[in-house]
């Protein structure tokens, strides 16, 4: 039995949304199919949620943070929990693997190697957080008092309902990232997934009832973005949204969420420049800028989508890099040999060919790919172009593929005046042997995360998020637990 037969024995035929510790129906009764994006087929039919199943999701997180046992548990019981569903997520890691490759399209290998242990992993370092949301005493002097005295402290308490509405390039590790620090903070949870990728956060969150997770504390509502997406943003009994995707969607959630002035964070979109000095090591630039740009077929917010080389080592760099996108083997994502696996969705698919077209039209030149695979499947071949111009679309917008544009640079000086030009600021990458221009670089780039001689490294313990365009709010590490926490001010006489 091959990886894709074991992968389909493991889907329903249909699914149920996880309300109020309940698997129900949409309340339409409607129904919609996710493809597997290696052949075009639907593999499940998932519940179409809408505003109705939000609604009713979201009382029941508001009756379990109100009123359940969830808000009575202490610290240590909820980090206990959320410890058990790692556990168990370990347990069934295989499973999960396959599911995700078969439901979104990513190499077996990612998924079982990259995607589900950085998942796990998120939820074991939350659980330790789940005690150590703590306060402050602080000393004041009130000059308006006399000789009278206080003491004065914080505390820190869960924000409450908490919407969250994760993308479809991660879904499981983006699921995983959402809940376990709103659910080490003590929040209640609604987890919208993406239409195109529900099926992990389905399974997920079997788990959370097998845990002992009391009812409602976790629901999760399947649906499109449009209709159960835009309900839960909107939802006037929701202190707070999360939401990772692009910055278009980004800014409507943001509207959206204006109605109570809710809590809002967003994860959004990237434009990473990745710089490769010609000191650079370029047997690790090389193959690090690659993987920068063609992991996940370059479904990735934080891609190292723009690579700028200094003119001695350009051409080798260009030649390199070419060589190694027409080497990488497309094709089905549970086979383990596959290193790419194809889009997403034809939507996806034909969005990046356009942008591909209109490089093309701009002058942009493809030493390889630069175009669909023929045949079934949303495959988009490997592509890097040259020839490019700072003004081009290609280098301006966010393409979301394996789409790698190469410019090059004189000194640093130039390499600095290109850097920041885009609305994004997530992530970036420079490859040098100087300390000096590395630092140097740290501080100018505008991005969340600068990565040195490296790239695509990621812990739980380190924050991610964006500058300017690419959000507002940090996940993982410790700053994580500011957007799930209210800080209470408390003064009494001495």
């Amino acid at each position: 039995m091959d990886q894709t037969q074991q992968a389909r024995l493991l889907l329903k035929k249909s699914y149920k949304m996880l309300v109020g510790g309940e698997w129900v129906d949409a309340a339409s009764g409607k129904t919609f199919a996710t493809l597997d994006p290696a052949t075009e087929s639907s593999i499940a039919q998932v519940p179409e949620g809408d505003k109705e199943d939000v609604d009713r999701a979201v009382r029941a997180a508001r009756q379990a943070f109100e009123a359940g046992p969830w808000r009575k548990m202490t610290p240590a019981e909820r980090g206990k929990l959320i410890w058990k569903v790692a556990d168990l997520f370990e347990q069934k890691i295989e499973t999960f693997a396959l599911l995700e490759s078969l439901d979104q399209g990513k190499t077996l290998n990612q998924s079982r190697y990259v995607d589900l242990p950085l998942s796990i992993d998120i939820f074991r370092y939350m659980a330790g957080a789940a005690t150590k949301m703590e306060g402050t005493t602080i000393p004041i002097s009130v000059p308006y008092a006399g000789p009278a005295r206080f003491f004065a402290y914080t505390q820190r308490e869960p924000v409450g309902v908490v919407g969250q509405i994760i993308p479809w390039n991660f879904p499981m590790l983006m699921a995983a990232w959402k809940l376990a620090p709103a659910l080490a903070a003590g929040c209640t949870v609604v987890l919208k997934p993406a239409e195109q990728t529900p099926l992990t956060a389905l399974h997920l969150a079997e788990l959370f009832l097998e845990a002992g997770f009391p009812p409602g504390v976790v629901n999760v509502v399947t649906g499109f973005g449009e209709t159960a997406g835009a309900a839960l943003a909107a939802h006037p009994d929701v202190d707070k949204v999360a939401f990772t995707g692009s910055t278009e969607v980004g800014k409507l959630i943001l509207k959206a969420a204006a109605g109570n002035l809710k809590k809002v964070s967003l994860e959004l979109g990237g434009k990473s420049p990745n710089v490769i000095f010609a000191d650079a090591d370029l047997e690790q630039a090389i193959p690090g800028a690659a993987g920068a740009v063609f992991f996940n077929a370059g479904q990735c917010c934080i891609s190292g989508a723009r690579l700028y080389v200094q003119k001695p080592v350009y051409e080798k760099v260009v030649d390199a890099l070419a060589a190694h996108a027409k080497k990488i083997r497309l094709g089905t994502p549970l086979d383990p040999s596959v290193e790419m696996g194809p889009m997403v969705s034809a939507e996806q698919r034909d969005r990046v060919c356009s942008y591909l077209q209109n490089g093309a039209d701009e002058g942009a030149r493809a030493v390889a790919g630069g175009t669909r695979r023929a045949g079934p499947g949303y495959f988009v071949e490997p592509t890097v172009l040259v020839e490019t111009k700072q003004s081009m679309r290609i280098l301006k917008e966010e393409i979301f593929g394996p789409v790698l544009t190469i410019s090059s640079f004189d000194t640093p000086e130039d390499a600095m005046s290109v850097v920041n030009d885009t609305p994004y600021g997530l992530a970036a990458g420079v490859w040098t042997g100087s300390q000096r221009t590395a630092q140097r670089f740290v501080d100018h780039l505008k991005a969340g995360t600068v990565w040195v001689n490296c790239y695509n490294i990621f812990d739980s313990a380190l924050p991610f998020g964006g500058y300017k365009q690419s959000g507002w709010g940090r996940e993982c590490g410790k700053d994580v637990l500011d957007l799930y926490s209210e800080v209470k001010t408390v003064v009494m006489p001495r």
